[in-house]
């Protein structure tokens, strides 16, 4: 009968139960959030004359031995305590004696929880933004090397269009930019402190949460407790940025599974970030980027598991929530190592430019040029145009070449209104620059992409 709750009990919890019930051998993360938490809370019950300037005191120095015991790795964690909150104000009060127990005048495990793993959910989505900032500096820097470095553009797979690396990659920048404006857009909506919402209805102590919202970091105090207590769409809400960040990094990773294999051959990851195989001793796998693709599934199951979890609870607070943090907790671990693993094997991949080169000569890339080329020079119909060219890349077919090695006397035994002009227009390196439409493919719109991810990093204030 050593638990806190147990007056009304007349038997003690069984050990199963006990192993059943608690959260503390994972919650125990948050132990920096509760104590932060606990310190603003005995502030505000001092300032609003609650507990005296003696017992504040008190209850600071003991928290700074707990903090002392368990980032020393002496605090002893026990599953009867069942959750961090518990065996946090446990060891306090074995310190501090009887003062230890009124800390927990006008709040309850409920608002607890729920202001610690709330700042946890805030922290870890500001560094994940600053580490997403980074791997696009990356990005960035490679990029700005390689806007002249061509590249076959795909649909479906299949050679479509000449386009450069550096633009291909910026694709990628892009999606990684909405990831950040989701999570910022995330922490600016769920900055909002549940302290001070006790059990679900608020209290009747004359408490001061705007206090304990400015102590704690939050932007202001939330508006309906019992909305509070039970709310975890600022949980949802990170899984399903790290989901959706995820699938960005498994898009990148399932190409640089095919660009490093022998039949791409465009880049080679180093030795560094690259593994072998226990009986094939010609072999380097490229484990990161199948890795970062495998993890991807893994934080979409806990997205759904939370989704899960939360669609049939009644209001206000259930049990059924301990199953919030782990997902969380899973998934963000997962977010930062990927992040950063992804980031270092950029920075020292190898870019096999000439291969890039030498594949954007099969494919017919620069068809549709052609095709422009007729309907602006020739004054052919787009349709008419279409068809001409579908001539001439059979033609290539028939004679083993790429349509931009196919010589001018051919064109012109195909349509005779076709000038001598026409082949500039067939050159790899002419089709890629001479999409110079806003956001096109084109070096000089390119360099000023990258100018412009230059610039919003720069200015991204974390």
């Amino acid at each position: 009968m050593d638990k806190m709750w147990s007056g009304r009990f007349s038997s003690g919890a069984s050990s199963l139960l006990d192993d059943f019930n608690a959260s503390i051998m994972y919650d125990r993360k948050l132990y920096r959030e509760d104590i932060e938490g606990s310190l603003a809370h005995a502030a505000m019950l001092c300032a609003q004359g609650i507990l005296t300037q003696d017992e504040l005191k008190e209850i600071q120095d003991g928290m700074a031995q707990v903090l002392i015991e368990i980032e020393d790795g002496n605090f002893e964690w026990k599953i009867s305590d069942e959750d961090l909150h518990m065996a946090i104000e446990k060891r306090l009060t074995s310190l501090i004696g009887d003062t230890g127990k009124k800390l927990h005048t006008a709040r309850s495990r409920n608002d607890q929880v729920a202001v610690d793993f709330r700042r946890y959910v805030l922290r870890k989505n500001r560094e994940i933004t600053q580490a997403i900032k980074s791997l696009m500096e990356v990005i960035t820097e490679i990029a700005s090397k390689n806007s002249e470095t061509l590249l076959p553009g795909m649909t479906h797979l299949q050679h479509a269009q000449p386009i450069n690396f550096a633009f291909h990659l910026l694709a990628y920048n892009s999606m990684f930019k909405r990831d950040i404006e989701r999570f910022e857009s995330s922490r600016k909506r769920n900055n909002i402190s549940p302290l001070g919402c006790a059990a679900l209805a608020g209290t009747p102590h004359n408490i001061n949460r705007e206090m304990t919202a400015q102590e704690l970091g939050f932007s202001s105090v939330s508006v309906n407790c019992l909305d509070t207590v039970s709310d975890r769409d600022f949980a949802l809400e990170i899984l399903f940025n790290i989901s959706t960040m995820m699938m960005h990094i498994s898009r990148l990773s399932e190409e640089l599974v095919m660009w490093s294999s022998y039949e791409f051959s465009f880049v080679e990851l180093s030795d560094e970030y690259s593994t072998g195989s226990s009986i094939m001793p010609q072999k380097k796998n490229p484990d990161v980027p199948e890795l970062l693709r495998g993890k991807t599934g893994r934080v979409n199951g806990n997205l759904i598991a939370l989704l899960t979890v939360m669609k049939g609870l009644p209001l206000a607070y259930n049990k059924d929530t301990q199953e919030d943090k782990e997902g969380v907790f899973d998934s963000v671990e997962t977010a930062e190592i990927s992040l950063e693993i992804l980031r270092e094997a950029l920075k020292t991949m190898t870019i096999k430019s000439d291969n890039m080169y030498k594949a954007c000569k099969v494919g017919h890339l620069s068809a549709t040029d052609l095709a422009d080329y007729l309907v602006e020079h020739c004054d052919i119909p787009f349709r008419e145009a279409h068809f001409i060219t579908g001539k001439a890349v059979a033609k290539s077919e028939e004679l083993g070449i790429d349509i931009s090695d196919l010589e001018f006397n051919e064109l012109h035994k195909i349509d005779n209104r076709i000038k001598e002009d026409v082949m500039q227009y067939l050159e790899i390196e002419h089709s890629m620059n001479a999409r110079t439409s806003q956001g096109g493919t084109a070096t000089l719109r390119t360099m000023e992409q990258v100018v412009y991810f230059e610039n919003y990093l720069k200015n991204l204030d974390l």
